[in-house]
Order: C-alpha cells, then structure tokens, then sequence
C-alpha cells in the first residue's frame, strides 16, 4: 500500500505540473495546483485500493491519476475574453 500511494502521489504531482505549464494563465497559484494534483491522487488510490483490493497496483494508479484529473480540471477557469468592438459602432 505504501508503494501505491507513493507512487500515486508522484503521477499526480506530475499531472499536476504538466498542467502548470501548459495552463499557467488559466490556473490558480502553482503551490495550490500542485498540492491539489498530488493530494488528490492519494485520494484516488485509498478510494481505487478500497473499492479493488490488494493486488491491483495498476489499477489503482489508474484510479489515482483519474481523480487527480477530475480534480485539477475543477480548478481551470474559462479562458479570459476581450471585449472586441464591432466595426459598425464606429
């Protein structure tokens, strides 16, 4: 068990950090993303490791890094609009 979620926890904090940088603008503040996607991950692997049993190691990361996701895709927010000004309102 300890293997699981060390090792999830380092899948999440590495979603977590390609996320940080692809998204920086979209994105709250780097520390928050990254405790999230790490966090988040050990989440996913007692919910995964709970629900499977032992004895599932890859499916278990794969629970992991799934509820890592969900959780980092709640905190992107929308892309920031401009206001653009039609050329008929001169």
């Amino acid at each position: 068990m300890f293997l699981e979620a060390l090792g999830s926890a380092l899948l999440g904090f590495a979603l977590a950090w390609a996320a940080v940088l692809r998204l920086p603008d979209r994105l709250p503040a780097r520390g928050a993303v990254l405790s999230t996607g790490a966090l988040g991950a050990v989440f996913g692997a007692l919910v995964t490791h709970g629900a499977l049993g032992p004895g599932h190691f890859l499916a278990t990361l794969t629970g992991a890094v799934a509820v890592a996701a969900v959780l980092l895709s709640l905190l992107v927010r929308p892309a920031s609009r401009r206001l653009r000004r039609s050329a008929a309102a001169g």
